[in-house]
């Protein structure tokens, strides 16, 4: 399918659509974001007002699908677009990547065209990871906490940045590059576990008057924490160690639902790449059919639910299902075999994939 030369939010959430499953919130917002931070590249300043880019935190779990809707979403974004992980950073001058590695990968990804690399994106994941580790801050240095945040600050805001294109250590008789960030859109990702619970403190509070009274332990159930997860302000995400300064600079907040058994039934099915299609097609290769009973694909989801691993889960599960039948694919094409039926039992106990023989080979 051609990619849409019109984006609209409408279009995007479309587009979306075809390889992201559920989400339906998330997208919307995203959308929105994104066309709006198009329209503010070709036209920052309007009637004299200049436009402020709004960037935007994703919240959710850990396979929920934060970095493949940034991904995917970058297909069809005609900008250039670099994905970074916030734990691979560290306070300038330590050991580890200094956050203007960030700005390094999307001028690689403009291929060092400058003017495109200043309208791009950036993905920062596991951005909960550098988070304040308390409110005592000790005197020796947070290396990887809340000095990484202080210099994201920088970056993030819209301001010069020099950095080695290269990438890497900065080195003092090495090359730099100067890029304006002022219309890089930044999008960061995290899990924040634990956050809900900081949630519903203070919305005890505000109803209560006496927090301590709800300091319950028990875990949430998954659509409680969904519910309160909805609700998160720059307040909650202070408390959990952000820094105030940064959060005042992502203003989008995109808060994710978790996956539950259904969606994962359709993730694992429905999108035009979805896990099913691709080992269809990596059997098809060898001239070999291969089919999932409706039972199969729910015990595959659940036992991904089971393990929480969200999304990038089901792989693992399929993988290990159908190891057998990889590594004796050439022999089983070789007798003829031209279909391959994944059952329940084949998911739940790990039995080897029935064969379904060619017709002569049934004779015989």
């Amino acid at each position: 399918q051609s990619i849409p030369r019109e984006l609209t939010p409408p279009k995007i959430v479309e587009y979306l659509d075809q390889y992201v499953i559920g989400q339906k919130n998330a997208k919307k917002s995203l959308a929105v974001a994104i066309y709006n931070h198009l329209k503010r590249v070709n036209n920052p300043v309007v009637d004299g007002v200049s436009i402020d880019k709004s960037n935007i935190m994703m919240i959710g779990n850990s396979g929920v699908g934060k970095t493949h809707m940034v991904k995917t979403l970058a297909k069809i974004l005609e900008v250039p677009f670099a994905v970074v992980d916030a734990t691979s950073l560290s306070q300038t001058g330590y050991v580890g990547l200094d956050p203007e590695e960030c700005l390094a990968r999307l001028y690689q990804a403009a291929e060092n065209n400058m003017e495109l690399a200043e309208k791009g994106i950036v993905f920062i994941d596991e951005i909960d990871k550098i988070g304040r580790k308390g409110e005592n801050v000790s005197t020796t240095r947070d290396v990887s906490g809340e000095g990484v945040q202080q210099a994201l600050l920088k970056i993030i805001e819209g301001s010069d940045v020099k950095f080695s294109p290269m990438g890497g250590r900065k080195n003092p008789n090495g090359e730099f590059v100067t890029m304006n960030t002022q219309n890089v859109l930044f999008i960061v990702g995290g899990a924040f576990e634990g956050l809900d619970k900081i949630i519903e403190s203070r919305l005890n509070e505000k109803t209560s008057g006496m927090g301590f009274l709800s300091a319950t332990k028990q875990e949430h159930s998954p659509e409680k924490t969904q519910r309160l997860m909805s609700q998160v302000t720059t307040e909650d995400l202070i408390a959990f160690g952000m820094i105030p300064e940064l959060c005042g600079r992502i203003p989008v907040i995109l808060s994710f639902d978790d996956l539950d058994h259904e969606t994962l039934r359709r993730i694992l099915v429905e999108p035009k790449n979805s896990i099913v299609k691709q080992f269809q097609k990596l059997f098809k290769l060898d001239g070999i059919s291969l089919e999932f009973d409706s039972d199969a694909v729910d015990a595959v989801a659940q036992q991904v639910l089971a393990k929480k691993t969200g999304a990038r889960g089901l792989r693992s599960v399929i993988e290990r299902v159908l190891m057998d039948s990889q590594f004796e694919i050439t022999q089983l094409r070789d007798q003829g075999v031209t279909e391959l039926r994944v059952s329940r039992d084949n998911v739940e106990n790990f039995t080897p994939v029935k064969q379904v023989l060619t017709d002569e080979y049934a004779q015989i």
